[in-house]
């Protein structure tokens, strides 16, 4: 298992080179002037211009700043931001926890209730239920995310003043301790809710097919033959293949939430690392977009390795190729 779990990190690692080597091209070749949004004037002072773009290293040419950024990351410095002047790694942990806990929590509820709701009708695959659910996970899988989440927020916070509209505390009150932790907790309820709705169908389907598939097969037929009860056919033989493909799905969604979220992070007005993205691609601030395309390649690359090992606890077969 070592030698099968080496040869994943060394492909992560390669991932993630590759993938730091494609985004440092393509944000530099993308339209626009950093420099010059950072200046703000129509006619900005041409030695301005000069004296920053001397400072920030954007007058070398782009094979040099690449290999200075790498010499920069190896030793921990992800470089500064443009617009602020902060240290990229100070503002990743600034807003990166906010995201994850959207993420990590909106991806925990929906494998929760699609993969119930998913065995739940597979086992009466064909009936109301299964027909009902299907029609329903399909509606919502269409809605856009950013549609679902004006509508929860017209309907739970303007409507019905249930919830509160934006933002992740109640800037007019003061409050602390347990109060404060409920007070997030209410503003977060909308935007989780917009989150698990829209991914709920994709674990609902994912799980329910594999479990049809897995009812169908003729080992099962065979065991049922047997006389083998009902429950433990399937916790002990069905349950324990199905849910490889969910454990697949869910490594590939957590790793993606994380850019992911942004839209609902822009919806709801949440200090989060998503919604400052896209006030970096305006900006143009290179080192923050880097550092954020980083921190994703990285969780796509952890996530994968996860994955991979989880397979050779499921799955004796791929245990057994690996040795």
């Amino acid at each position: 298992m070592a030698k099968y779990l080496s040869k994943r990190v060394m492909t992560g690692l390669l991932c993630v080179i590759v993938a730091l080597c494609l985004n440092f091209a393509l944000i530099h070749l993308a339209p626009g002037d950093p420099i010059r949004i950072l200046v703000g004037n129509k006619e900005p002072n041409p030695e301005l211009v000069q004296v920053l773009t001397e400072k920030y290293g954007l007058d070398q040419p782009p094979l040099v700043q690449f290999e200075k950024y790498i010499g920069n990351l190896l030793h921990g410095d992800l470089g500064d931001s443009y617009y602020t002047g902060e240290p990229v790694q100070d503002i990743i942990k600034q807003k990166l926890p906010l995201t994850l806990f959207l993420a990590g929590t909106m991806v925990f509820i929906a494998v929760i209730l699609g993969g119930l709701l998913g065995v739940f009708c597979a086992k009466r695959a064909g009936g109301k239920l299964d027909t009902f659910l299907g029609s329903f996970t399909y509606l919502f899988d269409s809605i856009p995310g950013y549609w679902l989440g004006l509508m929860l927020i017209l309907l739970f916070a303007s409507k019905l003043k249930l919830l509160p509209t934006t933002g992740l505390i109640s800037i007019r009150e003061s409050y602390t301790g347990f109060a404060h932790v409920l007070d997030v907790a209410k503003h977060l309820i909308l935007p989780i809710a917009t989150g698990v709705i829209g991914i709920v169908p994709y674990y609902f389907r994912i799980t329910r097919a594999s479990v049809i598939q897995q009812l169908g097969e003729d080992f099962i037929v065979t065991l049922r033959a047997a006389g083998m009860s009902e429950h433990k056919i399937f916790y002990k033989y069905v349950f324990r293949n199905a849910i490889i493909p969910t454990v697949t799905a869910v490594g590939i969604h957590l790793a993606y939430m994380i850019a992911g979220s942004t839209i609902i992070e822009i919806v709801f007005g949440l200090p989060g690392l998503g919604s400052y993205l896209m006030t970096s691609i305006s900006r143009r601030d290179y080192p923050l977009l880097m550092g954020f395309y980083l921190i994703l390649s990285v969780s796509v690359a952890v996530m994968m390795i996860v994955v991979d090992f989880l397979y050779t606890l499921l799955d004796p077969r791929v245990r057994h190729v690996s040795d």
